[in-house]
């Protein structure tokens, strides 16, 4: 999946959420660096369940090096939909790879 997403990224075949849009903006996060982190990313976790559709959950890493998790998925017309995007972090992630334990 995560070849399909880059190769749609590269191609500009992308579409960003209107919450993605939202999460973006509140967080002074800038679209080259949402794309620089899916184009450079990897499959951190994937939801074959999602009710929206299946969907996975990128680390990347904008051109900064801070990390950046983006949660995307692929329509039935083949393009990218970027869902959200966030700086891991307290309280949800330890670091970038590992989620806290919920109590």
């Amino acid at each position: 999946m995560l070849d399909q997403i880059q190769k749609c990224i590269e191609e500009g075949k992308w579409r960003i959420s209107y919450h993605a849009l939202k999460r973006c903006d509140a967080r002074g996060i800038d679209m080259e660096d949402v794309l620089a982190a899916i184009a450079g990313g990897e499959i951190l976790e994937d939801y074959p369940e999602d009710p929206r559709g299946a969907s996975c959950l990128v680390l990347g890493h904008i051109p900064a090096g801070e990390p950046l998790h983006v949660v995307c998925s692929i329509d039935k017309e083949g393009w990218v939909i970027i869902i959200t995007v966030y700086r891991p972090g307290e309280p949800k992630w330890i670091n970038e790879r590992t989620r806290r334990e919920k109590q």
